[in-house]
């Protein structure tokens, strides 16, 4: 095979996911290379491994794929592999562990879709709860709509303590403004419901996090996005292929999204970044808001 494509996978964890592998191909890397338990001290010298063995040429055939279980260690991976490019020997690095990048990209705009569709606005000064948010695809996600400037709180079963030491996390290297707010009991679930805007599910599969009476109890209520595909739904009611199914709540205004509908989005978000990698003149660095913005043209392209 003449001039390959090729995509490195730097992995902090034991097994790198057959997800990202499977992705690579279909985007048409011609080889896919998975390197496991690599330190964020690695990821220099493995970079310039990288960059220098095909020439000025062939690095624009070369890619790194950063994944893992950590969105802060795969951003802090990403920065340290842009520092050790030596122009003209720079490649494409794309940061996306466990999927959650490119998974809260989809989901925000998904969301972000609806809100404008039922009320033609933003999600500006919108309030958001994200229940099982301490993970790292609410932890994305929290980034993310902190950034479209929702009040964005994330909530966790174990207690505000927990969720606030979340979302300082997020905000001390993300330089966010997320808070944090407890759920461990239903009135207290209940009555974030209540208070919310939009509500995101994104807790480990096979959770359920509010009954459709607590979804329908709710006055204000416009969104309610589950990630979670494995039954029982995360929100009941909101089944895995919807997309603005209407629900009880919200005086009638409220829609589900389910984890199915927002998947397919993710999908075409991580096929269509490893195809701009492969089709990029100069080198990409690609993290969340890279992410966001190609979920944004994909969702509004629909």
């Amino acid at each position: 095979m003449k001039a390959p494509y090729v995509l490195h996978i730097f992995n902090p964890t034991k097994n790198v996911s057959p997800f990202d592998v499977n992705m690579a191909y279909e985007a048409e890397f011609d080889g896919v290379i998975p390197y496991s338990d690599v330190t964020l001290e690695e990821v220099h010298s493995l970079t310039q491994d990288t960059i220098f063995s095909r020439g000025p040429k062939g690095v624009k055939r070369t890619g790194i794929f950063i994944g893992g279980r950590d969105f802060g260690l795969a951003i802090d991976m990403l920065k340290r592999a842009k520092t050790a490019m030596i122009p003209p020997f720079q490649v494409s690095v794309f940061a996306d562990p466990s999927g959650a990048v490119t998974t809260a990209a989809a989901l925000v705009a998904c969301v972000e879709y609806w809100v404008d569709k039922i009320t033609r606005t933003s999600l500006e000064n919108r309030k958001v709860y994200i229940f099982g948010g301490t993970g790292p695809v609410g932890m994305c996600t929290a980034v993310l709509l902190s950034g479209c400037n929702t009040e964005v709180y994330i909530a966790s079963h174990r207690g505000e303590h927990v969720a606030n030491e979340i979302a300082d996390e997020c905000n001390a290297r993300f330089n966010t403004s997320v808070k944090g707010a407890g759920h461990r009991t239903e009135e207290e679930t209940t009555e974030l419901i209540g208070d919310a805007d939009i509500i995101i599910g994104a807790a480990r599969a096979g959770v359920r996090l509010a009954s459709a009476k607590q979804l329908s109890a709710s006055g204000k209520l416009l969104v309610a996005a589950d990630v979670n595909a494995v039954p029982p739904a995360g929100f009941e009611g909101v089944d895995v292929y919807d997309f603005g199914k209407a629900l009880a709540g919200g005086e009638g205004k409220a829609v589900g999204i389910g984890a199915l509908a927002i998947g397919d989005v993710k999908y075409r978000v991580h096929k269509k970044i490893f195809e701009e990698m492969i089709a990029a003149d100069d080198a990409l660095y690609i993290e969340h808001a890279e992410s966001f913005r190609v979920a944004r043209e994909i969702v509004n392209a629909a």
